[in-house]
């Protein structure tokens, strides 16, 4: 990629991805993504902030080469998980004088992760500053965001903030700052979903900390640089709000269609109430779509059939990843089928330990589709629609 000055001697030095499919063995990522890393010239100083994952270090390389600088003294890492950190092993091997600028607990991190010795850190804690001559660098924790020792580096001179993992976005483009703000938005909320949400709570006191910032740029350590800070600020201030919309997310597996025809006689009763419904055959759902869906849905519903006396493991891992995401939902049901016994129920709700949402009667049947069984899908449809009423986001 060729380098890009995002501000006078600051300049995006990172690494592009385009062909990356899957992060943490995990994710999907259908548009790639980038490890950005931003490089900041002072009059006597120079820093590089953030580095790249291990399998893009050339690109790293490459870039810095352009760059109009032949050393670096400081080497900031505003977070110490590998895809930003990584780079920093062979940084310190080709700058023998420079300095890893990072938290008393980024330092404890990166000694662990990288074994990078004591003596080449330089350890600035929350409020405290950097000078580079003429532009001057203050350390600003934002932990949880999503890892505890993470921090946002502030240059008050150029009005810019990098802010790493918050406000990041898995997407690759030619581009480096944002240019399609719909794909941007889409983007930045899957990845929201995926690695931000478990620490709603947390971004909002983050957030609040950034107010008392001057800054006109946020630059990521993912994705685009966002020239205007408030479209992203403000599209975070509504994915962390208690708000939720007349949605219903509903992650399903059937194996011998009985849960099958249970989901779409379900949906069809929840529409004509005017309700959205996200339904997701477990068997082919890319679980980045999912984590999205559950940002704003006010009910979710699991879909699942009995193996043995328990539920089928494409709706455990489902349940699991509901706890582990911890969406805002208010409500929560589970409609099921089994063959000669099952403990869907009890399996399902004891798995949803970190969430707390109020439990609407499952509707758990044995064997197909009956009568009663559809009964009882016209009530749990009725009561979804009941408590949205009362939350006043029905249509």
């Amino acid at each position: 990629m060729a380098i890009t000055e995002i501000k006078p001697k600051i300049y995006a030095v990172g690494a592009k991805d385009y062909d990356r499919r899957l992060f943490d063995q995990l994710i999907p990522l259908p548009n790639g993504t980038t490890y950005n890393a931003y490089l900041i010239i002072g009059s006597e100083k120079t820093a590089l902030i953030d580095t790249v994952d291990g399998t893009k270090v050339y690109e790293l390389l490459h870039n810095l080469e352009q760059a109009p600088v032949k050393t670096i003294d400081y080497l900031i890492s505003n977070h110490s998980e590998q895809d930003h950190s990584e780079g920093l092993v062979k940084m310190l091997e080709l700058y023998p004088k420079a300095k890893v600028v990072t938290s008393s607990l980024g330092k404890e991190h990166l000694m662990v992760h990288l074994h990078i010795p004591e003596d080449r850190f330089l350890v600035r804690e929350d409020g405290e500053t950097l000078s580079l001559g003429d532009k001057t660098l203050e350390i600003v924790t934002i932990p949880w965001v999503h890892w505890p020792e993470t921090i946002a580096t502030y240059v008050k001179e150029d009005k810019i903030i990098f802010t790493c993992d918050m406000f990041g976005t898995h997407l690759a483009q030619s581009e480096t700052f944002v240019v399609d703000k719909p794909l941007t938005y889409s983007s930045a909320k899957r990845y929201f979903a995926e690695i931000m949400m478990p620490f709603r709570k947390i971004i909002v006191k983050n957030l609040k900390k950034l107010e008392k910032y001057d800054f006109d740029m946020i630059a990521p350590s993912h994705g685009p640089v966002h020239q205007e800070p408030e479209f992203i600020i403000n599209a975070y201030k509504e994915w962390i709000s208690d708000d939720v919309k007349n949605e219903v997310v509903l992650p399903f597996i059937s194996m011998h269609h009985s849960v099958q025809e249970m989901v779409e006689y379900f949906i069809e009763k929840l529409v004509e109430k005017g309700i959205t419904v996200k339904p997701y055959n477990l068997a082919v759902t890319d679980i980045g779509e999912l984590a999205m869906d559950l940002v704003d849905a006010a009910t979710i519903v699991i879909g699942a059939p009995a193996v043995l006396t328990g539920a089928h493991p494409l709706a455990i891992y489902a349940t699991y990843l509901v706890n582990a995401l911890r969406p805002k939902a208010k409500f929560a049901s589970i409609i099921g089928s089994y063959g000669w016994k099952a403990k869907l129920k009890e399996q399902l709700v004891g798995i949803l330990t970190r969430i707390h949402p109020e439990f609407i009667e499952p509707v758990i049947m044995r064997g197909k589709l009956t009568d009663e069984g559809r009964k009882k899908l016209d009530e749990l449809a009725n009561a979804i629609y009941q408590k949205h009423k009362e939350l006043g986001i029905t249509k």
